[in-house]
């Protein structure tokens, strides 16, 4: 018995015969035709109305490279900076000159924000009588970080605007023109550089977008603009600022030393060797012993801001090849506390110095990296070295008499301290003569001690410092004890040989100061282009 099988009806497909199938593909073709059909119309009319008297003319568009041509009316305009965006100034129009932070079209609408170095602006523009769409349109198409001329008005608000600086005012939009265009692919966005830290299960659950360090250094010019970084780098300057106030006040001279010596200063391995036309010179690890020789000059206080250079391979938090030095020197009459109670007036000055006129930066890095505010006593507290080994075994820690603190010792009794005397600064008096440099002058009273000093902030070193052995003869015999070529130091060595002061001084890291003043994790948030093992560019 043959079954038949059940094949479609070769007039029907699906069910469907082909004359259905037919009908169904011509109302699909009509529909499609008369839905582009409408479409041109639409887009014809939007043209036409776009194409048709532009109201805004000559009140948006690219002002072209700027060569400083002699348009009086450029030259008239007088700009208002966006810190000044204020109350006082509503209903006042003024130009603004800043970055195009966001913008978003809705509608006949567009909102902007223009950012100039920290400070943020909302900017609102309408289609109206005076207000095209086409500058609408425009105004929504200019790429991010963009730098555009805005004449506006101010305008209260009837509510805050907590995502700009100036919250009680924005800009009712008349002007805009492009003076320098950003491309429009970013390799970071500021609002996501500018993000508050979080921990890593915060942002695991918010999923919100963290730019990574090496990401934000190999694109630093574009990270600098963060109000964060702007904050960051206007305290580092204030910190140079009142550095040479401070100290020029007490009577002190700065001086600038060289930076291509011919023998290593701290006498020590670390150093870059650099070609000197024939022969070969090194980049200076400190303007130590120059600072020295400015004493014996008889300058009696001398100090000096410059690059100094540690070739050293430490991939961590606090160290860079190159740094920023804040030195100084000093002679002394009869006891090198004179010096040691100089820098450490000299500190706390600065630290009121940072607080007092720096709180709007403090507060704008706050917002990005939440810290504990920087404690500090005045006049600053004063450890010696036992007092400190004395601490830290009571806490647990083994450790000789004689041995430098490591870094986690340092860590450790840097919370010590501030449990028991609630300083985040302090100073720590009379090391271990075996750990410090050849030219540091022993203790008189043990053999075995020092009359040098450190200077911690939040438990790490910021400044190392001793008095300097003034004697040529005894200064020989330290070098050589230490192992020093006698040949290569013996224009320093020479310096004193013709009278020279008793005296001391100490090397700041600069860049540590601002690190550990303002609580953050690591140097490079406080070197503007940071110099590493691993990086040498931009």
């Amino acid at each position: 018995m043959v079954v038949a099988e059940n094949k479609p009806d070769a007039e029907t497909v699906e069910g469907k015969s082909k004359k259905q199938l037919k009908k169904e593909q011509k109302d699909a073709e009509k529909a499609a035709k008369k839905d582009a059909h409408k479409a041109a119309r639409g887009a014809a009319t939007e043209e036409a109305e776009e194409s048709g008297p532009d109201v805004s003319a000559g009140k948006y568009g690219s002002l072209g490279m700027i060569q400083s041509s002699s348009d009086p009316e450029l030259l008239a305009r007088e700009f208002v900076h966006v810190r000044d965006l204020d109350e006082k100034k509503a209903d006042q129009s003024i130009w603004v000159r800043g970055r195009l932070h966001t913008s978003r079209a809705k509608g006949k609408q567009c909102f902007i924000v223009v950012r100039q170095q920290e400070f943020t602006v909302q900017g609102l523009l309408a289609v109206n009588d005076t207000i095209s769409k086409q500058f609408v349109k425009f105004a929504s198409n200019v790429s991010k970080e963009s730098i555009i001329d805005v004449q506006a008005k101010v305008s209260k608000v009837p509510k805050k605007i907590e995502s700009c600086t100036q919250k009680d005012v924005e800009l009712h939009i008349q002007q805009i023109w492009v003076v320098s265009a950003a491309k429009n692919q970013l390799p970071l966005l500021i609002e996501d550089a500018s993000r508050p830290e979080k921990k890593e299960e915060e942002e695991t659950e918010g999923l919100s977008i963290r730019v990574n360090q090496d990401t934000r250094l190999d694109n630093r010019v574009l990270d600098l603009r963060t109000p964060a970084n702007q904050a960051i780098f206007r305290i580092e300057a204030g910190v140079c600022q009142l550095f040479r106030d401070i100290l020029t006040k007490k009577g002190f001279v700065e001086i600038h030393t060289p930076k291509i010596i011919s023998a290593a200063s701290e006498g020590g391995a670390n150093v870059f060797t650099v070609s000197y036309f024939k022969g070969s010179a090194y980049l200076a690890q400190s303007p130590q012993l120059y600072k020295q020789m400015a004493i014996a000059a008889d300058f009696d206080k001398v100090f000096t801001v410059g690059a100094v250079f540690r070739a050293e391979d430490s991939n961590t938090h606090r160290h860079l090849t190159e740094f920023v030095g804040l030195d100084l020197e000093m002679a002394i009459k009869y006891h090198y506390h004179e010096v040691l109670d100089t820098i450490g007036s000299t500190f706390t000055e600065m630290f009121r110095g940072l607080r007092d006129n720096f709180a709007t930066e403090i507060a704008t890095v706050n917002q990005q990296f939440a810290v504990e505010p920087f404690q500090f006593l005045d006049p600053p507290l004063k450890l010696e070295f036992p007092q400190a080994i004395a601490m830290l075994r009571e806490a647990g820690v083994t450790v000789g008499d004689e041995d430098d603190l490591s870094t986690p010792d340092e860590k450790l009794l840097g919370r010590l301290v501030k449990a028991k005397y609630n300083t985040d600064f302090y100073m720590l008096d009379k090391y271990p003569l075996a750990v410090r440099p050849f030219y540091t002058m022993p203790d008189p009273n043990n053999k075995k001690a020092s009359n040098s000093y450190d200077m911690f902030m939040r438990g790490e070193e910021i400044l190392s410092g001793a008095q300097r052995i003034h004697d040529p003869d005894f200064l020989t015999e330290r070098a050589k004890h230490h192992g020093v070529d006698i040949d290569k130091i013996k224009s320093y060595i020479d310096a004193f040989r013709f009278g020279c002061p008793p005296h001391a001084g100490g090397g700041i890291g600069m860049e540590r100061v601002v690190m550990l003043y303002l609580g953050l994790d690591n140097i490079r948030k406080t070197s503007m282009f940071p110099r590493d093992p691993k990086r040498i560019t931009p």
